[in-house]
């Protein structure tokens, strides 16, 4: 930028798009003075180099401007864990089925995780079996499993991730009732 670019030609391009062609950099420099404005080298690899004559506080605010904007717009996936044991009553589980759901539906990963304690360590291979169905009750909700499950310690853990299906077939049910409330 201005008095930090060392070569002797540059191709000098106008902040209005105007090529000024092939010229000395002090040419350059001169140009920039009489607009008011920066010179910014923009392709240094270039045969001669490339130097842009531009407003360089406007041009850094924008280049920011657009990095926020594309920080808007990437997807934030949490991760959200559901906690079982293996002698879960069939209530309690569909409670926990119906938030594994929602949270699906949100497009949030979630970590599963089956806790024994005590003498329920003996049965493991049984706390297997069930975690297992219980997997496949959530891939029916519209998920798929990440990581297979995994016994760590006295846990048995896996990450299931809502399918691309799951999630936009929600968004397509949220969107009609956005339009009925409005009539």
């Amino acid at each position: 930028m201005n008095d930090q670019i060392r070569i002797n030609e540059c191709r000098l391009i106008g902040d209005d798009g105007t090529a000024y062609g092939v010229v000395t950099l002090d040419k350059a420099r001169d140009i920039a003075g009489d607009l008011g404005l920066d010179l910014v080298e923009v392709s240094p690899t270039a045969k001669p180099p490339v130097v842009k004559v531009i407003d360089y506080g406007k041009f850094k605010y924008d280049q920011q401007k657009k990095a926020n904007e594309a920080k808007k717009k990437q997807a934030q996936v949490s991760l959200k864990e559901i906690q079982f044991r293996p002698n879960i009553e069939a209530h309690d589980l569909d409670t926990k089925l119906k938030r594994a759901e929602k949270f699906l539906e949100q497009g949030d990963k979630i970590k599963m995780v089956m806790q024994f304690r005590g003498r329920e360590m003996a049965y493991r291979d049984q706390g297997m079996l069930k975690f297992k169905d219980i997997l496949a009750t959530v891939e029916e909700l519209g998920s798929q499993v990440e990581a297979d499950p995994k016994m760590m310690g006295n846990r048995i853990i896996t990450i299931v991730a809502p399918t691309k299906k799951a999630v936009k077939g929600t968004a397509e049910k949220a969107a009609p009732k956005a339009e009925e409330k409005s009539e």
